[in-house]
């Protein structure tokens, strides 16, 4: 495995093979959970890893240096996927000095007994000298957490980026040229819409902030690093920041006894009719993790749900709030759904899709029981509407774009 990002500074993270569940997130293709050592006059350390993949660590440090060589410590974000093994870290690098930030050193404060460490409080612009390099710090807040921060080595034109550009992406390679580039692509695409995607203002000033600087290598917290492909993970965080969608038309449904259902593919066949990408999900036989990256880049989304106590069915309920939490923006959208002595389904769904500000074509499209030939009709008619509106949306005639997370 090649490890060295540059003359001295090399990768000495883990990989998590097994993982799958990232606090709900599905990762189908494991994680990792990066860590850069960097030898020069001094000695650091660019964060730590989890828990369970300290003694690994510092297994792999070990391999490069002695640990007492190790002079600092620096922590770009306390979540524990990263500072998780923080307090064995310090315990076994006995002339570590931890660098972070006011907020970062309060939040593992609060993880961790801190208080027999030695540390270094930094802040956006300040330096750190290690000998022919140095150390630049930036606070980015909100990308992900409010203490996260960068760590830029200008000398090697090398940015730590902590979560941003990140993928949960197990491989045996290190770099973005090793591996195919449209599955490192897709696993950025799904990292973002599921965790980067409510802070997308916050995620477009630090995009601008990091344009500024020289940058040829882009050293993520997880997945691979990237040094052949800056300009199109760069461009696609843009892209997504903004919520710029595609001619994509999202049917999306739950259904108890298929009437739903029938309701859907009808949608999906009028969309389809009209030359534009269209998905058909159901709910069931999908993930929140999957519909969340499918919504970032879609132009339009038809969602429907049977209707059970006056309201949607569990897991509608469930996309639904995970979608606003997520807060996607810049989407056209219409609800539908069955129901049979009394309604709520499809209207739960159209005011929730107006509380996350989509613009709501019409009114829901209901059917009792069972969909007659005429509401079939009408669901194909909606579908060609969304697909029309999909590729007005995506040439740029929608004005009033909006940020992801936007309130």
């Amino acid at each position: 495995m090649d490890t060295a990002l540059r003359k001295n500074i090399d990768w000495v993270g883990c990989v998590d093979w097994t993982v799958r569940d990232f606090h709900g997130y599905n990762t189908d293709r494991g994680a990792t959970y990066n860590a850069y050592l960097i030898r020069d006059e001094k000695t650091a350390l660019i964060d730590a890893v989890k828990a369970p993949f300290a003694d690994k660590l510092l297994q792999n440090i070990t391999e490069l240096t002695d640990l007492t060589n190790v002079d600092y410590v620096v922590c770009n974000h306390a979540e524990p996927d990263h500072a998780g093994g923080m307090a064995r870290v310090m315990e076994a690098l006995p002339n570590a000095t931890l660098v972070c930030s006011k907020k970062c050193a309060a939040a593992l404060g609060m993880h961790h007994d801190t208080s027999g460490w030695k540390t270094h409080l930094v802040a956006t612009g300040d330096k750190l000298a290690l000998g022919q390099r140095a150390l630049e710090f930036i606070e980015t807040p909100m990308v992900h957490w409010p203490e996260s921060m960068f760590t830029y080595v200008p000398e090697e034109k090398l940015l730590f980026s902590m979560d941003a550009f990140g993928q949960h992406y197990a491989s045996s390679q290190r770099f973005d040229d090793e591996v195919p580039l449209c599955t490192v692509m897709e696993e950025a695409k799904t990292y973002y819409a599921n965790i980067i995607m409510p802070f997308a203002k916050l995620v477009a000033a630090t995009l601008a902030r990091a344009a500024e600087l020289d940058i040829e290598m882009i050293a993520p917290s997880h997945g691979v690093v990237w040094r052949s492909h800056i300009a199109e993970i760069v461009e696609a965080y843009g892209n997504w920041a903004h919520c710029r969608p595609k001619p994509k038309v999202l049917v999306i449904y739950d259904t108890m006894w298929d009437s739903t259902g029938q309701m859907a593919r009808a949608i999906h066949e009028g969309a389809c009719m009209s030359g534009v990408t269209a998905e058909l999900i159901n709910i069931r036989t999908s993930t929140l993790t999957r519909i969340a990256t499918d919504v970032l880049d879609a132009a339009c989304v038809a969602f429907g749900s049977s209707t059970l106590n006056q309201s949607v069915l569990p897991m509608a309920g469930a996309v639904l709030t995970y979608l606003k939490g997520l807060k996607p923006a810049n989407k056209t959208a219409l609800a539908f759904g069955s129901y049979g002595w009394s309604k709520g389904g499809a209207e739960t769904v159209d005011e929730d899709m107006k509380g996350m500000k989509w613009e709501v074509l019409r009114e829901p499209i209901r059917a009792q029981f069972r969909p007659t030939a005429a509401v079939l009709d009408e669901c194909r008619a909606a579908g060609r509407l969304l697909a029309e509106k999909a590729k007005e949306v995506a040439s740029g005639r929608k004005t009033g774009e909006r940020l992801c997370g936007d309130p």
